[in-house]
Order: structure tokens, then C-alpha cells, then sequence
């Protein structure tokens, strides 16, 4: 769990840095949680010494009380910390999710748990997760401090222990390594009710972790991967190739956007066809071999090599778009859309209002002139991948199994800006969705129903 003390000595002046081994003092008390729950709802406690003593979230207490025992386990991350230290805090927590599930530990139920500071902004959220065990065994205990024993190099993740002494009382004691004593619990500490915040505790981080605002951002966080993932290195290679502010020809830059099975594949063809125009595809096949290899990483490295793959189109898209039309088979709504409907836990709800700067193009990465969304039923989309008969993606996976997801993801989309998407109905057949794809074209970047594209000064 988080701890305190370090950032109060470091206001006082008096802080020389955390004891060796010891968990990193990060944030000021209260320490404000929120747990995610069954049905997609959140409920949010705090922990501290100025918790008040008014009744906490009944639907925590229920997690907290015997029969059983719960623990949290969360990764510190110090405020304002470089990628580097990001990188390893994202990947630790996905090392321990993954040991988790084996042994003693695997009999815990565990649910996320985001450890944040209430209005701190922008680097101060930290991952963890909520364990309980119903048999509430001392295995459990020994395993979890074992778990932290194997953890030998910064961040140490941060144990915390629940305890009840009454049905209105929670306590949390945290574990903390004391040099030549091994671990031992401090002073505990009362949990009690934390409002609900206007945004979602991902919300102020997600600039830095996975809807990134620039190219610098998404290539610092690769060049921290280079030591290891050497494909980092490779692909850092090709962006620096690239233009830094890439710019568009004097053709149109049309993107069709979409779930998976809509029907954006058949669309882009067709219409590339109609059109004369030359077809892209995000991510492009130049680094197309290496997806595996990242999407098997957390979020922040998985979406930086996104993010740097559209800014690898972007400079394909610059010079095309020279001499003929261009069509993007997806492009940076689907990096955003797909990053925030994955990391923003809970219902619809809980994802940033439209209008949230979040939902912003990068102001350095190449506009396209129209972005089109390809939309159809729940029903007919699963029909749709049924049908295609080929392995589904862990996307699809999560789009079928998961309909508050894919309500996300739809979201999302239809909240991006500059330039926002237009939404086409494509469950009719595909000459229908075809015809209306290509009217939209013609009246939003000047191409004469019916006519050629013509010399590049016709197109607006």
C-alpha cells in the first residue's frame, strides 16, 4: 500500500530518501481507494489517520468482514516519475497479477483496486489489487509476503491487511520491511467513506499512460522498453524516420473507423476501389510482426507502440495523399477509444464527459479531412464474427463477452472531436453502406457525385 511518511518529511526538509527495502512514501493522508465491484459499479474508502468515522461503503464492509480476510497490494509510483519508472511500475503489477494465480493465492478473489490522491492530477494514481481469501489462511499471509520478498528491486509493491473490530469499524495495517527485522505491521490505521470524485481516478493520468497527446510522450515510454524489448529499439528506428510534423497532400485523407466485424475491411476495399484512392491500414504492415510481442505488455507500453504506429501512417498518408486520394483503415480514435474503454473501470458513466480534453486529436500527428464510424446492432455484429470463421482477436474476444465494454468503446468514438466521427449505419447490405460511404465523401471533401478524382487542384 502507499505510504506517507517520506512526502511529509519531504515537506518539512527533513527526507533523505526511503529505507532500503522499504515501500516508497508517496502520498499524503488520507489515501483514497477505488475498488471495482461486480456489475461494473465502483465504490471508493479512504485510509488514513484523518479518516472521519462515518459509516463506510456497505458494499466494502461486505468484502472486509469475516468469514475471510482481504488485502490490498498496490505498486507506488512517486509523483512526477519519469517513463522509466513507470514502465517498471506497469510491469511489476503485471508480474504480480500473473503470481497471483498460482499456488496459495489462487483460492483469493481479487478485484481491481486504484490507489489515487484526490485532486493531485496527473501521476499520482497507482495500481493494485483487492485479494480476498474466504478461508482466510495464514498460507496466504506467508504467501503474500514471500511474493514481496521476490520483488528485489524498486518499486516494492505495498501490502496493506483489513481488519473489522466492529461492523461500523475498519482498520488497515500496513506491512512494512524493517531493516534486520524482516516484515512487520505498523500502527493501523481507520478505513472509512471517500467521495466519489467528479472524474474517474484514471482520467488525469491517462495523458501519460496511454491516450498520449504527442509523439515524444509514446517514444519516451519505448525508449525506456529498449534494455528489454529489443523490438523497441526497431521501432524507435522507424519513427525517427519519419517526419516530425508530417503534413498532408492536396488530396483527401478519408478514415473509416469501427468495431471489429462492421465491416471496415470490405468498406475501405471497396471504397479505395471507387475512388482511385490508395489504402492504408493502422497499424502498418511494417510493424505488423511485432504486435504480439506488445500486446503481451501493460497498457502504457502496449498503446505507445500504437500511438507511434499511427504516427508511422501519418508519414505514408503525407506522401500518398500527394498524389491520389487516401483511405485509413483505422487510425488514432481506435488507439483512444480502445485505451480508455479498457483502463476507465465501471459503467458508460464513469468515461470522461464529452468535450474532456482527453478526446482531442494530438496537435502533432496528420488530420484527416473525415472520419467515418461503421456502426451495427450488438446482434448482428456477432452474427458477423461467427460467420468470418477465422481466430478472434482478444478486441473481439472482450467486444462479445463483455457489452459494457463494447458500449465503451462505442462511446468513446462518438466522443472524439477535431474532427469528430460520422456515424454510418452499416447493417444494411454492403452496395447500401458502400453507396453511403461514398456520398459522405463526395459532399465532405468536394468530389463531384459520380465523377473521377480528377488533378489534385479539384479537391478541396
Amino acid at each position: 500500500m502507499v505510504l506517507v511518511r517520506g512526502l511529509r518529511a519531504l515537506l518539512l526538509g527533513k527526507w533523505s530518501g526511503p529505507r532500503p527495502g522499504a515501500c516508497a512514501h508517496t502520498m499524503a493522508p488520507p489515501r483514497s481507494f477505488a475498488l471495482e465491484l461486480p456489475g461494473c459499479s465502483l465504490a471508493h474508502f479512504a485510509v488514513g489517520t484523518d479518516v472521519s468515522g462515518t459509516p463506510t461503503d456497505p458494499r466494502v464492509v461486505a468484502l472486509m468482514v469475516p468469514p475471510g480476510r482481504s488485502y490490498s497490494l498496490c505498486v507506488p509510483v512517486a509523483p512526477g516519475a519519469d517513463y522509466g519508472a513507470r514502465v517498471r511500475a506497469a510491469r511489476l503489477h503485471q508480474r504480480l497479477l500473473q503470481q497471483l494465480a498460482r499456488g496459495p493465492l489462487k483460492r483469493c478473489q481479487l478485484r481491481r483496486l486504484l490507489c489515487y490522491q484526490p485532486g493531485g492530477g496527473a501521476g499520482t494514481l497507482q495500481q493494485g489489487v483487492l485479494l480476498h481469501d474466504p478461508s482466510d489462511s495464514p498460507d496466504t499471509r506467508r504467501a503474500l509476503l514471500a511474493l514481496l520478498d521476490s520483488c528485489l528491486e524498486a518499486p516494492r509493491p505495498c501490502l496493506g491487511e483489513f481488519l473489522v473490530d466492529s461492523p461500523q469499524q475498519l482498520w488497515q495495517r500496513r506491512w512494512e520491511l524493517l531493516d534486520g527485522q524482516g516484515w512487520r505491521q505498523v500502527e493501523r490505521e481507520p478505513v472509512g467513506p471517500a467521495p466519489e470524485p467528479d472524474l474517474h481516478p484514471v482520467v488525469p493520468d491517462l495523458p501519460s499512460s496511454g491516450v498520449f497527446p504527442h509523439r515524444e510522450a509514446a517514444r519516451a515510454v519505448l525508449e525506456a522498453c529498449t534494455g528489454f524489448i529489443p523490438e523497441a529499439r526497431a521501432m524507435l528506428e522507424l519513427v525517427d524516420r519519419c517526419p516530425a510534423q508530417a503534413q498532408k497532400g492536396t488530396f483527401p485523407v478519408i478514415v473509416v473507423e469501427g468495431l471489429d466485424a462492421t465491416g471496415k475491411s470490405t468498406v475501405t476495399q471497396a471504397a479505395s476501389e471507387s475512388l482511385k484512392a490508395v489504402l492504408l491500414r493502422s497499424p502498418p504492415p511494417c510493424i505488423s510482426q511485432w504486435r504480439k510481442i506488445f500486446d503481451d505488455e501493460p497498457t502504457i507500453v502496449k498503446r505507445a507502440f500504437y500511438s507511434l504506429g499511427n504516427y508511422i501512417v501519418a508519414s505514408e498518408i503525407a506522401e500518398e495523399s500527394t498524389r491520389s486520394p487516401v483511405i485509413v483503415d483505422r487510425y488514432w480514435h481506435s488507439t483512444a477509444a480502445y485505451t480508455m474503454a479498457t483502463e476507465v473501470s465501471g459503467a458508460v458513466q464513469q468515461l470522461p464527459p464529452a468535450g474532456h480534453s482527453v478526446y482531442q486529436w494530438p496537435k502533432d500527428l496528420l488530420r484527416p479531412d473525415l472520419v467515418l464510424l461503421l456502426s451495427v446492432s450488438p446482434e448482428e455484429r456477432v452474427r458477423r464474427v461467427q460467420g468470418r470463421g477465422l481466430e478472434r482477436t482478444r478486441e473481439e474476444t472482450e467486444l462479445e463477452a463483455n457489452s459494457t465494454f463494447r458500449q465503451k468503446v462505442e462511446a468513446c468514438y462518438q466522443r472524439m472531436e477535431s474532427p469528430a466521427c460520422r456515424v454510418v449505419d452499416a447493417s444494411p447490405p454492403r452496395e447500401e453502406v458502400l453507396r453511403t460511404v461514398l456520398s459522405l465523401i463526395r459532399a465532405s471533401c468536394g468530389y463531384p457525385d459520380g465523377g473521377d478524382p480528377g488533378p489534385a487542384g479539384t479537391w478541396d
